[in-house]
């Protein structure tokens, strides 16, 4: 494509340096044209045609002047043209550069928000969950201790009343059979209820291990029998008594089946 087919500016240039050819030239032409007094007399015809050579030399010295310098000027004009333009580029791709940061940006704000909003909400709901299970701990413990005061709250009388009953209930949650009739029926023939009674005549008595308790029972049989949870003292009312009812329950089935020395 030819540099200067289709730029404005060049065109107007042209103008300009044609226009300044044109009226250099004529102003050659009408001084070559011009002899002085001295040369026209003198001269005549041949002076006249010296000038006029002269005149066209000139005129084409100044056509390749202005060609030259219109040229010079192309090039500066290209070159700007071409600085501009690379500016633009660059304006363009720092502008471009920018707004993609700014979307980067904005994408990695709204993920952060977003995460720590997820977070959030984990946290509250697992606060949220701990706060029911905490309630509900509470509530079931609550609905419990009554039951526990209760059984924590019941007493037995000391005396032989309260001391087959509560061995009753400790026989009960080991397994123990027999009943209160059972019990009071073998303590009172044993016994008469006397729990520091001790029988010092009979064989046992003579091989050294006397009965001893509510219900004459020999150190023996007490140790081997003893019921978890009570006293290891034989004349411990509760101790003796559920000690000889767990040794009946294994020879005869259960102390109600007991109607004699035993």
């Amino acid at each position: 494509m030819p540099k200067h087919a289709h730029s404005p500016t060049l065109t107007k240039h042209h103008k300009i340096a044609l226009a300044g050819v044109a009226t250099l030239g004529a102003a050659a032409l009408a001084f070559s044209a011009v002899p002085s007094s001295a040369e026209t007399t003198a001269s005549g015809a041949p002076a006249t045609a010296a000038k006029a050579a002269y005149g066209t030399a000139q005129v084409k010295d100044v056509t390749g002047k202005v060609t030259d310098q219109l040229a010079l000027q192309n090039v500066k004009v290209e070159a700007i043209a071409a600085k501009t333009k690379a500016s633009a580029h660059q304006l363009h791709a720092a502008h471009v550069k920018k707004v993609h940061a700014a979307h980067v940006a904005h994408v990695k704000q709204t993920h952060a928000k977003k995460l720590h909003a997820t977070h959030v909400q984990h946290a509250a709901g697992v606060q949220q969950a701990a706060a029911k299970r905490t309630a509900q701990q509470t509530a079931s413990r609550s609905a419990q201790r009554p039951q526990i005061q209760q059984v924590a709250a019941k007493t037995y009388a000391n005396n032989l009343d309260g001391w087959i009953r509560q061995s009753l209930d400790i026989m009960h949650s080991k397994g123990i059979p027999g009943s209160y009739n059972g019990l009071y029926r073998n303590i009172m023939r044993e016994s008469s209820g006397n729990p520091n009674a001790i029988n010092n005549w009979d064989i046992n008595a003579i091989n050294g291990i006397p009965s001893k308790g509510l219900l004459q029972v020999i150190p023996p049989t007490f140790a081997t029998y003893h019921v978890a949870g009570t006293s290891w003292n034989i004349y411990d009312p509760v101790a003796n008594i559920t000690a000889a009812c767990n040794y009946a329950a294994h020879r005869y089935g259960s102390m109600d089946n007991v109607n004699s020395a035993y």
